[in-house]
């Protein structure tokens, strides 16, 4: 199979399987070709799907994140003040490492908002199906919603990723509380420790709570690169851990915070 015959396989599959969605038109451009399959993976709910399906799946997904462009953490290079640390500004789906952290929701089944721009839909999307099941599995078998501040570990299936790191950060209402503080401290203890049991030595993280969480980038930044030198002086398995950031001020804060200048933040 092409590309193009894989992903309208894909397509057709996931149309059928709904009633709703049988008379959804296949656009004639790639791109908008594209974005429905994307837009049909994101709000398929977490149940059995055929092999087939997924072999072709996981063919197009393979060959699309290659196109997209892969950056080998093996060829970042760490920041002055600590060689164990990294910056890396850009798509974290696309980072070929140990494992990389999602931010989830407390449900941990993904977004299910089509086409939306957060990194739990990307990160679902471009791993595949399998993802959701597999999430869906351990979510059943523990009875009840994530609690902020944990942290679950799975296959990174399709990504450049071996495995994904999933935690559920603190939503700020008001402001930044103690409490609040603790638990976006927690996210990152939990991922490197559970990531450290799994073999990992190199670990992304994006800027976790940020964003639609509202934690201030500061402050989250602080919080972050605080906690993570702590747990390195601490623990040798992990020997890289890359700071993600997608957008300009959160790398100069970063870079800000790493270039040998006192973090404020203690726990």
């Amino acid at each position: 199979m092409t590309q193009d015959e894989r992903r309208k396989y894909l397509i057709e599959y996931l149309l059928k399987e709904e009633i709703r969605f049988r008379r959804q038109p296949i656009p004639s451009d790639v791109q908008s070709q594209r974005d429905l399959l994307r837009s049909l993976m994101n709000v398929r709910m977490p149940r059995p799907i055929s092999d087939e399906f997924l072999q072709i799946q996981d063919e197009y997904l393979q060959e699309r994140n290659l196109e997209r462009g892969i950056t080998d953490a093996a060829d970042l290079i760490p920041v002055e003040s600590d060689q164990r640390l990294y910056i890396w500004q850009g798509d974290i789906t696309t980072l070929k490492c140990d494992a990389i952290v999602n931010a989830c929701n407390s449900q941990m089944l993904g977004c299910f908002s089509p086409m939306h721009s957060c990194i739990d839909n990307f990160i679902h999307t471009y791993a595949g199906i399998q993802l959701r099941l597999e999430m869906d599995e351990i979510m059943v078998k523990q009875g009840h919603e994530e609690e902020t501040g944990r942290a679950k570990i799975t296959s990174g299936y399709n990504l450049p990723a071996k495995y994904i790191l999933h935690t559920v950060g603190p939503i700020i209402q008001w402001e930044v509380t103690k409490e609040d503080e603790d638990l976006l401290s927690s996210c990152y203890r939990e991922c490197l420790q559970l990531a450290a049991e799994t073999s990992v030595e190199s670990i992304a993280f994006c800027c976790l709570s940020t964003g639609v969480f509202r934690f201030p980038q500061q402050r989250a930044a602080e919080i972050a690169t605080a906690t993570v030198k702590e747990f390195l002086n601490q623990d040798d398995r992990i020997k890289k851990v890359i700071f993600n950031v997608f957008k300009d001020e959160d790398w100069k804060i970063y870079h800000a915070l790493l270039s040998g200048q006192t973090v404020s933040y203690s726990q």
